[in-house]
């Protein structure tokens, strides 16, 4: 008997509690409140963006240099023995991401960014888009994609975050192609502690910098400005969508043949399809997706579908997907902008547990141009008895993992969370000339599994989104402690966690997970240390007093990090 097979341990049933009942109801708000401003902060944004692109970009570079300097006179004001860390004037429920920015709660001393959402340049000839930090996926499609050009990664979420996006973490359906998010950008402007502005590079005098700032969570410098590989695109996207059938082991081979040529030819268009997805949605069933780029001729040829599934009424990406466990394997072309952004009108699947009715035909015809919710408003509409229930009762964590370890994380995730769909896809994990926070496996270019190349390590993301099994059905689960096994069983596969996701990480086992030689070494070289506060505070979950802070960046100006995990 497999693993998998084993039952699992049979849970009591859970007592409910208030909040319960809140969270069943919360839909309420979300209609009546929620979905009505966020539009309208939406609609209000697309106006910024109108007004924006009717500047010359000289004029916006203008604005830019201006803003860089208000940026630099803040930060001299700061008093370093009086005043507290660095942290931008964004408000804690601002953030697209789940974990509780509870950092903000210790003194701190505040720099406001919230003039940097603009498009400064599109360079059709160099192909390379620079942009400041605030602006997001939608706005840069948006300016993009007419032009036949695009980010090389386009995160599917309109509301993600460039800033975000670097120094954090950024995936798409391209990534097994082009790697992260940040794997994708040239150059960084960033505003040092000192309030030198330094443009960083890979091969000039802040090399060091370029490679540390992807996962720092803005604790090197301030960013105010990125260079963006574009790439050359069509007009549609020609998605296959590719039903498999079997155990969970013979869904992740099934995801991996769809991208992964086993003669090894990685690099060979003709073979590796332009965009790869999965979605698996119970332990039995998966649906296998790899898009071409197609042009508008093609597209429109006779027999052709075309499916336009940017429009508000139409079926939730994820369900029509599904459709194909049933009718089997087809082909449709689908406009290049609204594949992009295909999973963002429902949170992906999370939109149901927002509002359990909203994937019905009557509520995507009457309101569904209302959706999404934002995600930041949700979060300033649930105090903290709320938040705390969905740490412990709902999951949203990305698993980085070696591909060919894939199997073993659909298992591990089917055995202790049950949470379906997951969501599946690949990315390049780049061998550079210098070690950063996250790195592939030593030896990975002589094994030469199926999906690597000699210069990089093909890893997947495991998207865990939703309720738990074991939740959905009334039991008792442990949301904390789940995660705290999760995160070993990444630390002992090689496998990363991205920082927006809660973590129950202790400092030892954060750094176990993560590399921190040069991450440690450019916040001393660059001043970042009693300026901004570290990775790991920022992201360490619950509040930061502003004596613990204190001491844990003073400990960092007298130990070696070589002490701190031998």
């Amino acid at each position: 008997m497999s693993d998998l097979e084993v039952p699992l341990t049979e849970r009591p049933k859970r007592k409910k509690i208030w909040v319960d009942y809140f969270v069943n109801f919360r839909w309420i708000i979300v209609i009546f409140v929620v979905l009505p401003i966020s539009f309208t902060l939406y609609f209000l944004t697309y106006l910024g963006d109108v007004k924006s692109e009717m500047k010359s970009y000289k004029k916006r570079q203008k604005e830019h240099d201006e803003n860089v300097k208000k940026v630099v006179k803040r930060l001299k004001e700061r008093n370093a023995s009086k005043d507290g860390l660095v942290c931008t004037a964004r408000k804690p429920w601002i953030a697209v991401g789940m974990r509780n920015v509870d950092y903000k709660r210790a003194r701190h001393f505040e720099v406001d960014l919230s003039a940097f959402r603009n498009i400064l340049e599109i360079d059709t000839e160099r192909m390379i888009a620079k942009v400041e930090p605030l602006v997001n996926m939608g706005q840069i499609s948006r300016a993009t994609v007419p032009l036949n050009v695009s980010l090389a990664v386009v995160a599917e979420l309109d509301d993600l975050t460039v800033g975000g996006l670097i120094n954090g973490y950024g995936i798409e359906g391209s990534s097994h192609i082009y790697g992260l998010f940040s794997d994708t950008v040239v150059a960084y402007e960033i505003v040092l502690a000192d309030g030198q502005v330094v443009r960083a590079t890979k091969d000039n005098e802040y090399s060091d910098l370029f490679y540390a700032i992807p996962w720092s969570q803005g604790t090197l410098g301030l960013l105010v400005s990125a260079e963006i590989k574009l790439i050359h695109i069509k007009e549609y996207m020609k998605l296959t969508y590719h039903p498999v059938r079997g155990s969970l082991k013979d869904l992740a081979q099934g995801y991996i043949d769809s991208f992964a040529p086993r003669d090894g030819d990685q690099d060979n268009p003709d073979k590796v399809p332009d965009f790869v997805e999965t979605m698996i949605y119970n332990p039995h069933e998966g649906v296998m997706m790899t898009g071409r780029y197609a042009s508008k001729e093609e597209a429109k040829q006779k027999g052709n579908k075309i499916n336009s599934v940017g429009w508000w009424f139409k079926p939730w990406f994820y369900q029509h997907a599904q459709t194909a466990l049933k009718k089997g394997e087809f082909v449709e072309y689908i406009p290049t902008r609204e594949y992009y952004h295909r999973h963002t009108r429902c949170l992906y699947w999370e939109g149901k547990l927002i509002l359990p009715f909203a994937d019905q035909f009557w509520f995507r015809f009457l309101l569904g141009w209302l959706m999404p919710p934002k995600v930041s408003l949700l979060k300033a509409t649930q105090g903290e008895a709320i938040r705390n229930y969905y740490h412990e009762m709902h999951v949203i964590q990305d698993l980085l993992v070696p591909l060919y370890k894939v199997g073993d994380a659909l298992e591990w995730v089917h055995r202790e969370m049950e949470v379906y769909p997951i969501w599946l896809c690949p990315h390049k994990l780049f061998r550079l000339p210098i070690k950063t926070m996250i790195y592939p496996e030593p030896g990975f270019e002589t094994q030469r599994r199926q999906g690597d190349t000699s210069y990089a390590q093909m890893y997947t993301d495991v998207g865990v989104y939703y309720a738990p099994g074991p939740v959905l059905r009334g039991e008792v689960f442990d949301g904390s402690e789940a995660v705290r096994r999760l995160e070993q069983w990444l630390i002992e596969n090689h496998g990363f966690q991205p920082q927006y996701a809660v973590s129950e990480l202790n400092e030892k086992n954060f750094w176990r997970m993560f590399d921190g030689g040069l991450y440690e070494e450019t916040r001393k070289k660059y001043k970042a240390v009693g300026t901004f506060m570290s990775v790991y505070y920022k992201c360490k979950k619950g509040r930061k007093t502003e004596k613990e802070v204190q001491e844990a960046e003073q400990a960092q100006l007298e130990t070696p990090y070589a002490e701190l995990d031998p």
